[in-house]
């Protein structure tokens, strides 16, 4: 696969894509692109910051606050984890009631004894795949 850059400030920008078929990267491609439309306002020690979706690890719910986990960092953020959901793409995962992670931040998932599924993310941020949540999750991710 050839690709080509061309930096012109003149000029709007964008992508176009020429693909014999539709495979696992030109949508990684699209996902990535549709994300970067869509920043999100988050608060971090009293400063409103735009974040970017894909930099995100997971969006988690607690003490009825929302916040994005990136890398070390905790932003709040003003919306609803369901309103987050419905904003994002299928590169984020809805893996119980109080957690969505973005799927490429997945290091890792962990089988237990007693059944239950452990996602591992890059940041080291852990959470438990809830029972209602597993078929589609294995779904999503060809498990």
């Amino acid at each position: 696969m050839k690709w080509s850059l061309f930096i012109n400030k003149e000029k709007e920008e964008e992508i176009l894509i020429y693909a014999h078929e539709e495979n696992d990267l030109v949508k990684d491609i699209i996902s990535l692109v549709a994300l970067q439309d869509k920043t999100i306002n988050g608060i971090y020690n009293d400063e409103i910051q735009l974040i970017t979706p894909s930099l995100v690890s997971c969006f988690i719910s607690e003490n009825n606050k929302v916040y994005a986990l990136i890398n070390d960092k905790k932003y709040l953020i003003k919306k609803r984890l369901y309103q987050i959901e419905e904003m994002m793409d299928e590169s984020f995962l809805k893996i119980n009631q109080s957690c969505l992670v973005n799927r490429k931040k997945i290091v890792k998932f962990q089988a237990s004894i007693g059944g239950s599924l452990m996602v591992i993310l890059d940041n080291g941020y852990k959470d438990y795949v809830a029972r209602r949540e597993l078929k589609n999750i294995k779904q999503r991710m060809g498990l």
